[in-house]
């Protein structure tokens, strides 16, 4: 196979548009994050990277706190303007019809229309020496519509409807193609029918 080597850049893809709500109930802001993850999951650690200039750098190196609502298809135009506006000239909840909502464990808003909030509380802040600083954060709560719940109150994330961004590109996630593991996992032996009978 024949490839380009191209310098170094930022082009891992495909990655969560997250709304990534701070500040308080009564002053809510929200801003669209690309860079997030998780980083391990006993106890479960996400992160978030920002740049100094935004305003929501500020809301949540003062309050050490911030919540990452998943993204929905049904969101994207939201995520979208979320992402190139600033909550210093106006309310981004507001303008896109969005319901802030009471954490659990934070004095910071939920995205109502999220599906899947993650209530976050700052543990670290890490100064990349770049475009953005890292906020290390503790997962203290998961907030899920019941709506996702199967009978068992099992997670059926799939019906959230989630989308991705991959290089300047907002896609809505498609067909299943597999479960974790799906390839070393041993086939069920069919079983065998005595034909005598």
């Amino acid at each position: 196979m024949s490839k380009q080597v191209w310098k170094g850049s930022a082009l891992v893809a495909p990655v969560p548009p997250a709304l990534v709500s701070c500040g308080t109930l009564e002053a809510p802001n929200v801003l669209t994050v690309a860079w997030t993850g998780m980083l391990q999951s006993q106890p479960p650690k996400t992160y978030i990277s920002v740049r100094p200039e935004r305003y929501s750098h500020g809301l949540i190196t003062e309050s050490r706190e911030f919540v990452i609502n998943l993204p929905t298809a049904a969101l994207v135009r939201a995520i979208d303007y979320c992402g190139v506006r600033s909550g210093r000239d106006e309310s981004k909840f507001e303008a896109m019809h969005l319901t802030a909502l009471a954490a659990s464990q934070l004095s910071c808003p939920l995205v109502g229309e999220s599906p899947v909030n993650l209530e976050c509380r700052v543990t670290d802040i890490v100064k990349l020496g770049g475009s953005h600083d890292m906020f290390i954060a503790d997962i203290v709560a998961v907030n899920v519509d019941e709506e996702l719940l199967d009978e068992k109150g099992r997670l059926r994330l799939a019906k959230a409807g989630l989308c991705t961004y991959a290089h300047g590109e907002y896609f809505a996630l498609g067909k299943k193609i597999g479960d974790f593991g799906f390839s070393v996992k041993k086939k069920k032996k069919k079983p065998q029918y005595d034909r005598r009978k």
